[in-house]
């Protein structure tokens, strides 16, 4: 039973060398599996756990191989949602993309930074994401928007946002 522990715990090591080296190839090999949570971090995890906790509860008790066994599974079911909860979510959840379509400036807040006039354009700085954007802006209300002032994109119509000046202080 240890040969099948020290398998696990030594295949699970050098999946983690094999990933630091080739990571990019093997993205998406367990694609097929459609679970959330049987990601290869947790599931290589929890082989290797299974190895470790299985070789040193072997040689460093005196149980038997049943419950070495049972106890080492448990152990790596409780690693691999720990690993999944603490570190596979987490990851997923603070992925951010710096693309944005133009429609989805509409609702955004945004500063002037090129004054524009009642019947032509300026310019905003809008946040997307963790940056910036400049874009080109119009008036909605065809009222003139000074420099520096708040404002909201109405709508977005031919790569133009139409915007309108806030008071946040209300």
């Amino acid at each position: 039973m240890e040969g099948l522990y020290m398998a696990c715990l030594i295949g699970g090591v050098v999946y983690a060398l094999v990933s630091v080296i080739f990571g990019d190839l093997l993205d998406g090999i367990f694609d097929f599996l459609s679970l959330d949570f049987l990601q290869p971090m947790t599931l290589v995890g929890g082989i290797t756990v299974f190895g470790g906790a299985g070789v040193m509860l072997s040689r460093y008790t005196s149980l038997g191989a049943w419950p070495v066994g049972l106890i080492s599974l448990l152990i790596a079911v409780v690693a691999g949602i720990a690993v999944f909860f603490l570190y596979v979510k987490p990851m997923e959840n603070s992925e951010n993309s710096i693309g944005f379509t133009m429609q989805s400036l509409s609702g955004a807040l945004g500063d002037v930074t090129v004054p524009i006039p009642a019947a032509g354009y300026g310019e905003v700085l809008v946040k997307v994401g963790a940056g910036h954007t400049n874009q080109i802006a119009a008036s909605f209300d065809n009222k003139e928007i000074p420099s520096s002032a708040r404002v909201v994109v109405v709508e977005v119509k031919d790569s133009v946002l139409y915007v309108s000046e806030i008071d946040l202080n209300v």
